[in-house]
């Protein structure tokens, strides 16, 4: 073995079932950094939204579902977000967890998206996104963790102009970067509530 494979092998940076591990600790960690990052924008966020009368932040509660490329399996679950606005009418993140149920395993998807928001009129938001992914999944005696990728277009409707409470259609695509490398088209809608 030569010596520079052998120093990885004793460092433990070659593949293994404890690299597993590492990649879902580095995913936990990622996933941390990004809500505490989300947390100082949101403070930032507060006081130029006192200013204006604009939500600090706007919940995201709904429905997921996921429609697995390979399989054809499909899995529906609750969709739980929080959305800030660290930079108006340029930059909207995303962090959303969805637990999904179906073909005898759950699978649960954490995203942290980046979003560039359009106003297409007073009552309609368009806003394409893409961002990090961790899938952990359950099922039949097995339990994997991955990373992955997420790309969707985030569609939020506003019935009134004070915009108390809205609506939100998510149609998604997401790629496991895991052994498998599942791709899947989803679809997530339910109701906005803003945070003032």
């Amino acid at each position: 073995m030569p010596d520079g494979l052998r120093e990885l092998k004793h460092r433990g940076l070659v593949c293994g079932a404890s690299f597993t591990k590492r990649v879902a600790k580095v995913c936990i960690y990622t996933a941390t950094l990004g809500l505490i990052a989300g947390i100082i924008s949101l403070a930032a966020t507060a006081r130029a939204a006192e200013k204006e009368k604009e939500a600090i932040a706007e919940l995201e509660l709904g429905v997921a579902g996921d429609w697995d490329f390979a399989g054809g399996a499909f899995s529906l679950g609750p969709s739980l977000g929080i959305e800030v606005t660290p930079i108006k009418n340029w930059l909207e993140i995303e962090a959303e967890v969805s637990p999904v149920f179906g073909g005898g395993r759950t699978e649960w998807e954490t995203e942290l998206v980046f979003k560039k928001p359009f106003d297409v009129s007073d009552k309609l938001e368009v806003m394409p996104g893409i961002g990090p992914a961790w899938f952990y999944k359950t099922g039949h005696g097995e339990s994997s963790s991955s990373i992955g990728a997420v790309a969707l277009v985030d569609f939020q409707i506003w019935p009134s102009a004070e915009r108390k409470l809205g609506l939100f259609i998510e149609p998604s695509y997401s790629y496991d970067f895991g052994r498998e490398h599942e791709q899947s088209l989803g679809i997530t809608a339910g109701i906005l509530i803003p945070l003032r």
